[in-house]
């Protein structure tokens, strides 16, 4: 109480609130670094009850929207040469181009483990992901389904082995995607951004409060799909990672599955022009987010918005030694943020974060605002 009033005395009821927010925010920002984020590296998928017995079968789905012959020639030899006895790759082409078409079926010749199915493309009849997916689901011959896109291609030839392991203890199977590494700030602070907003799903998902997974790659079964009648939100071109997610991940039916070997890495076609319009088209499902999964997203980057102006604000107007206060709390923050980060990053196999994750540690709150305000506008590719 003596320091109290002597403090009050020095700073007055100002520099003592302000101290008191200073204090509480970092709160926060460890809280989350430490107990939120902090439990990914060390997770182990091997705590959750088994549900069979072996490694099952498994149908790799792929909505292909285009004649992208980079996909057939990169990034499916990748996918076809994966070290698991018993899959399938399901290609679903959705396309006008009958020579391409034809140049997919003569794939099978060569790779048995493809199947080919087609949706003919009508202008006047826009086909989704969505109804891709759901012919591809009735195309597959196994029970157990994991599902990716031609941008994106597996790490490793162990990617389809562990993500099947994963249907050992879940219907559920959800992975991590990075972004592909290139030169340039423009594309390390689009990693960054896949890597924390990840890891906010990717907690909660290891603290069995799932509530989204990642297009490029995850994994469920046809019970599960056809036993809730198929994808809902109809009228979005969007949802089928999160909003139908929602509607059946449970506490118990959810396998992560992390590991570098695990990972898929996406394919970039542009900077952060082309991102920003990713992340607004993709974000527009998360006004169906649950409030709780609203807050808990928004909390992290809230906070860290107020401690940095907090902490301006006291190196602006407060004394020398309050501002060396400040600073060393500034500093403590910045410490665990970069100690977790490593970890985190180091798990999900992602390289060449640290240096300059304090360019992405200051620009995400203004990206974030940015979206917010671009989000306002209604964007006409969303919905049917």
């Amino acid at each position: 109480m003596h320091f109290f009033d002597t403090f009050l005395t020095c700073y007055g009821w100002q520099g003592a609130a302000l101290a008191g927010v200073l204090l509480l925010l970092l709160g926060v920002q460890l809280y989350y670094y430490l107990f939120v984020y902090g439990r990914i590296p060390g997770y182990t998928n091997n705590n959750r009850p088994v549900v069979r017995d072996t490694e099952p079968p498994v149908s790799v789905v792929v909505p292909m929207f285009s004649e992208d012959y980079s996909f057939v020639e990169e990034r499916l030899p990748l996918m076809l040469a994966q070290n698991y006895p018993a899959f399938e790759v399901v290609i679903v082409y959705v396309g006008q181009n009958n020579d391409f078409y034809e140049d997919l079926l003569q794939l099978k010749l060569s790779f048995p483990q493809i199947t080919t199915t087609k949706i003919h493309l009508d202008p006047r009849f826009p086909i989704s992901r969505k109804m891709a997916l759901n012919v591809g689901i009735k195309s597959a011959h196994y029970e157990c389904m994991v599902f990716t896109s031609t941008d994106a291609c597996p790490r490793s030839d162990r990617w389809l082995s562990l993500m099947a392991k994963g249907f050992m203890r879940g219907d559920i199977v959800v992975g991590y995607c990075g972004v592909e590494r290139l030169g340039g700030l423009a594309n390390y602070l689009m990693r960054a951004w896949r890597m924390m907003h990840s890891a906010d799903w990717l907690a909660r998902a290891v603290r069995r409060r799932p509530y989204r997974g990642t297009l490029h790659n995850l994994g469920f079964t046809k019970s599960l799909y056809f036993g809730v009648n198929g994808f809902g939100h109809l009228s979005m071109n969007i949802g089928e990672d999160d909003l139908f997610m929602q509607q059946v991940m449970t506490r118990d039916n959810v396998s992560v599955i992390l590991s570098p070997r695990a990972s898929m890495t996406e394919k970039t076609w542009g900077g952060l022009r082309w991102w920003t319009s990713q992340l607004r088209y993709f974000g527009s499902a998360e006004r169906f987010y649950p409030l709780d999964v609203r807050n808990f997203v928004q909390w992290e980057l809230g906070s860290r918005v107020l401690f940095f102006a907090a902490t301006i604000c006291a190196l602006a107007v407060m004394p020398v030694e309050y501002k060396i206060a400040a600073g060393v709390l500034l500093l403590i923050r910045y410490g665990v943020v970069v100690a977790e980060v490593r970890r985190l990053a180091r798990r999900l196999g992602e390289s060449g974060m640290i240096g300059r994750y304090f360019l992405y540690d200051l620009a995400s709150p203004l990206w974030a605002l940015w979206l917010g305000v671009l989000s306002l506008r209604r964007d006409s590719r969303v919905w049917r």
